[in-house]
């Protein structure tokens, strides 16, 4: 059993009951964030999805969401950012994103450490150590042991040790457009003592136009097993800069897929982590684990964006978009005559964001006649501060933002803000007779978020929100035949609201994001309610697995833009609705494996209501599909191992349609008084992608590797939105003059076109 594994913690050969019969595999999951003793996987009354350390290094250079995109099932990536690290990670419907306002749906754990930000929930996938990963599971569903934002799963990370991973193992790999990575991890361990270290340099130019990016980080472990005791102190840096171009209009895209809209739209993110842990182990069935961890973040970003004035100037006087519905007479609109000034296009908006965090946890798990059990606490705390400034700009003919030389910044808004948390959690799967297992679960969750808001340095009065809830769960699985387990599940878990989404709550008071926050109406918190059944078939290397399931959100947190710039403004929707069905399959035969998985999905509003999605007012039924996400998704995949040293591969990925942000009533506009609603087909169309990959292998050590993504440059899209498009033809809109051209357009996020990459990976 490999020590602390949170995923697969062992894999046990035992022989079957007729000699003739291959030999079964026991797998050992966890089934809470920290490291326990874990149980069979048979046992769980749901599907979940892992992958150990050595499929983890047949990426072939691509990072942690790229490769659970093309891996797992149910798993969906959209690149609406532009930077591969970056990326918008979807399972279910679910989202764990980088991007401040994304409403987050899943939880993410390293090592037990909840690496969700406290502002925001978001997740920075370029602040993982993926050189030091050893064991990725994803766990669906409603899950309450996995605490606060398990709404459609939780994504658990173990990494690696001295004592489980000895040894020496480095790769190196280049690619197109200047993309260029270094992994190096090295473990040893002697006398009960251990250590390991892993490190990831990256650095990439980028595909699209001002689109480069680098980062890296540091991972060290130090531990030492003694007798029943072992203790384990791990630390973690990290720093990166990257570059994220975010969405095209269709006519600057058709035009020039690589193009940015605006630029620059630059983020720097720095990490530092430290956590201790300590298991004691007072019998073979009885296993005590402690953890207390420090980690403090910040996030500073840089955006060029249009200027609200330029944005209201258009919004009042460009025709289709003033309030009057009558085109203004020139002296009403010319700024110089209305406004009595130059009218700045564009501005310089620049954020900065301080997060520390501390917490304790502690674990007990025991293995009783019929009985294995675990119990837990957690406790998190949290502070931040962030700033946002603005500076006066105007836009080049490329679209850049140049502020003024003789301009300060100034200060626009700033929250200082905390939040703290405490659960308890306990669960028993019980062996009903051979073969029948109940598993019982259930947490509490309390929570309390506090800030205290500064508009343009006037502070506004404290505010403090607190949060319980009570979260069961209840599942069964039977063996029904020699390989065969069939399963059910019903589990509730609930996300309470972030410091960003309290404070911009307003309609009458809508805010920019990042953020510009206000003292605003309280939230409800966001429940989740999943029920889910399926089957697993096993027969040695062979699986088959098929679940279905429905997830229900109630009073879910949306965000609602309001006007033409990035203002708006969070509210509860009464009920969301994902629903669907994953089937995952695999074989070998001789030389050959092949993988399958299929996801159909159908997510959407289950409550009438109204959204407000750039200048439109999209009104909502329950059927109404939610944007960006596609019901079907298959994924195939094929290795050949030609000899003992080649190995040929190919993946292909295939999604269906996307419905496009602000078109989700299928409109193309809002219907004037007395007028039929124009309707249009704004969805991104569905694409399919292969790519091919070549291993050779001299010896056991060294390996060389190639990959082409996207073979037949397929040229497609990920995302879709309806916005206001300022630069028709990819020019600025001229005052006075041009105010009536801007008009509704389809914005999407364009996909990656051929790449090619080959690296050299050495393992000693």
């Amino acid at each position: 059993m490999k020590r602390g594994a949170l995923a697969v913690a062992a894999l046990l050969a035992v022989q079957a009951p007729r000699a003739a019969s291959p030999l079964a595999s026991v797998e050992i999951v966890g089934v809470a964030p920290l490291p326990g003793m874990g149980v069979e996987r048979k046992t769980l009354p749901y599907a979940v999805q892992m992958a150990a350390d050595g499929a983890l290094a047949r990426a072939d250079g691509d990072n942690l969401s790229e490769f659970l995109s093309r891996s797992f099932t149910g798993v969906n990536m959209n690149e609406i950012s532009g930077s591969p690290f970056q990326n918008d990670l979807t399972f279910r419907g679910f989202r764990a994103s980088p991007v401040l306002g994304t409403g987050q749906g899943i939880s993410v754990y390293l090592d037990g450490v909840r690496v969700n930000e406290p502002f925001g929930d978001v997740v920075n996938w370029d602040m993982l150590p993926e050189a030091a990963i050893g064991s990725v599971l994803l766990a669906p569903g409603s899950n309450p042991l996995y605490g606060l934002n398990t709404l459609g799963g939780a994504l658990a990370l173990n990494t690696r040790s001295g004592a489980s991973h000895p040894g020496l193992e480095g790769g190196v790999m280049a690619g197109s457009h200047k993309q260029r990575r270094a992994d190096l991890a090295y473990g040893a361990g002697a006398d009960g003592w251990h250590a390991f270290a892993a490190g990831t340099l990256f650095g990439d130019g980028g595909w699209r136009a001002h689109s480069d990016g680098r980062l890296g980080n540091l991972f060290v472990k130090l531990g030492r097993v003694r007798a029943a005791t072992e203790w384990q102190l791990t630390m973690l840096g990290g720093e990166s800069r990257l570059v994220g171009n975010g969405l095209l209009p269709d006519g600057l895209y058709e035009d020039e897929r690589r193009a940015a809209y605006t630029y620059p739209d630059e983020t720097r993110n720095r990490l530092r982590q430290t956590q201790f842990s300590v298991t004691q182990r007072p019998r073979p069935d009885v296993q005590l684990t402690g953890a207390a961890y420090l980690r403090n973040s910040r996030r500073d970003t840089v955006n060029g964006d249009v200027s609200d004035a330029y944005g209201d100037y258009v919004e009042d006087c460009g025709e289709g978009f003033h309030a009057s519905g009558a085109p203004r007479e020139p002296d009403e609109c010319g700024y110089t005559r209305a406004r009595g000034g130059r009218l700045n296009t564009a501005s310089l908006n620049t954020t900065s964001t301080r997060q520390r965090s501390h917490g304790l946890s502690a674990q007990l798990a025991a293995q009783l006649p019929g009985h294995q059990l675990m119990a837990g606490l957690t406790y998190d705390r949290s502070k931040v501060r962030f700033a946002q400034y603005e500076q006066e700009a105007d836009f080049t003919p490329e679209r850049a933002v140049a502020a003024e030389e003789d301009e300060e910044r100034e200060l626009d808004v700033s929250v200082v803000g905390s939040s703290r948390s405490a659960g308890f959690y306990f669960t028993d799967t019980w062996t009903l007779r051979p073969g029948t297992w109940l598993t019982m679960s259930a947490r509490h969750n309390h929570a309390r978020v506090a800030n205290t808001l500064s508009n343009g340095g006037v502070a506004q009065p404290a505010e403090a929100f607190i949060y319980r809830k009570f979260n069961p769960a209840l599942g069964i699985a039977h063996e029904a035949a020699p390989g065969w387990t069939v399963f059910a599940n019903l589990a509730q878990s609930n996300r309470v609201p972030t410091v960003i989404e309290l404070g911009c709550a307003d309609p009458d008071n809508p805010c920019r994001l990042p953020v510009g926050l206000q003292s605003d109406p309280y939230l409800k918190q966001v429940v989740s309610r999943t029920a889910e059944a399926g089957a697993r078939w096993q027969s040695g290397r062979d699986t088959v697995t098929a679940t279905v399931y429905r997830t229900v959100n109630r009073d879910d947190i949306l965000f609602h833009s309001a006007g033409l710039t990035q203002h708006g403004y969070f509210s509860n929707f009464d009920r969301t609705r994902h629903q669907g069905l994953d089937l995952s399959a695999g074989m070998r035969r001789g030389p050959l494996t092949a993988r399958l998985g299929y996801s159909w999905l159908d997510a959407v509003y289950a409550a009438s209501g109204e959204l407000f999605t750039g200048t439109r007012r999209v009104m909502v039924e329950p059927g109404t599909r939610i944007a960006g996400l596609p019901r079907h998704t298959l994924k195939l995949g094929l290795d050949w191992k030609a000899s003992d040293t080649l190995t040929l591969s190919a993946d292909m990925r295939a999604v269906s349609s996307l419905v496009t942000q602000g078109n989700e009533d299928g409109l193309a506009e809002d219907a004037e008084d007395g007028e039929a609603p124009k309707r249009a087909d704004l969805r991104i169309r569905g694409h399919a992608l292969l790519s091919l990959r070549l291993s050779y292998k001299p010896d056991r050590n060294w390996e060389l590797y190639a990959r082409v993504n996207n073979v037949a440059n397929r040229r497609y899209e990920t995302y879709g939105s309806v916005g206001v498009d300022m630069f028709p033809n990819g020019r600025l809109l001229r005052p006075h003059v041009e105010a009536d051209e801007a008009g509704l357009a389809r914005f999407v996020a364009p996909g990656a076109p051929r790449s090619f990459m080959a690296g050299l990976r050495y393992k000693f």
